[in-house]
């Protein structure tokens, strides 16, 4: 496993799927966490979970001031930033694009693509920051999605919006290649998540039945298993992964290769 000890992680989405497992993680691994998440209350619960090493900042990602926020409480509170994660995210309800309402189109924009926009806005100078006063790279892991390299049909501004995601993090990583600062995108295929699982009761169907079907298009005939993820979000954060920037790892099981 990964060693994190005494290293610095923001973490936002931290009470998703995604986001509980990658912070219990990083704490297992020896990090302290800065947290972040809409829901107040669960966001509260999971960092007295986690311990004294844990700070919960409640907050919503769309407002730039969050971000600035996140990593200014890194600063004072830990006295340096490592690692950040990007992972809060929601997605739409399956439609054809003429029919995904406006307002969804633009909540969807301005989470998931606006929202890593201004985190890697306030993430970028504290790390090259650090890296100019001690030679320490940092690294940042945008959670996007397989939808942000490969087509989504029903999906469409969610698709829109990883793409974009992907296109910001490679941007990102040319930018800061020699600015001591690693930038990749993790772009998982669908995983055993209530995100998911929300997609499958919307089916109308079994719960099985809805499942073969989500899964047909996955070579490996399967969702994938959270820990699965978070072994991938590891490797884009391990330090020791200090050649890997711009990079997009699909945790897909081989549908991005079909």
């Amino acid at each position: 496993m990964a060693n994190f000890e005494g290293r610095v992680v923001i973490l936002t989405g931290a009470t998703g799927g995604f986001g509980r497992a990658a912070a219990q993680f990083f704490a297992g691994a020896g990090a302290s966490l800065v947290l972040s998440d809409l829901a107040a209350d669960a966001l509260d619960d999971l960092a007295r979970g986690l311990g004294g090493q844990t700070i919960a900042v409640a907050g919503d990602i769309t407002d730039p001031e969050l971000s600035e926020q996140l990593v200014e409480t890194a600063l004072s509170r830990f006295g340096r930033l490592d690692v950040a994660v990007n992972n809060a995210g929601i997605a739409h309800d399956m439609a054809p694009l003429p029919k995904t309402p406006l307002n969804v189109a633009r909540q969807i924009i301005d989470v998931d693509l606006m929202g890593v926009f201004y985190a890697m806005r306030a993430q970028l100078p504290a790390l090259e920051q650090r890296f100019r006063d001690t030679g320490e790279q940092g690294a940042i892991v945008n959670v996007a999605s397989v939808a942000g390299v490969v087509a989504a049909p029903m999906l469409s501004m969610y698709a829109a919006a990883k793409h974009g995601v992907v296109g910001l993090t490679k941007s990102a990583a040319i930018e800061y290649a020699r600015r001591g600062v690693r930038v990749n995108a993790l772009c998982p295929s669908f995983a055993r998540t209530p995100m998911v699982t929300g997609f499958l009761a919307q089916s109308g169907g079994s719960h099985d039945e809805a499942e073969t079907a989500l899964v047909r298009a996955i070579p490996m005939g399967r969702l994938a298993e959270v820990d699965e993820v978070i072994a991938g979000l590891a490797f884009l954060a391990d330090p020791a992964s200090s050649f890997v920037t711009g990079q997009t790892l699909q945790i897909d099981g081989g549908l991005s290769a079909a």
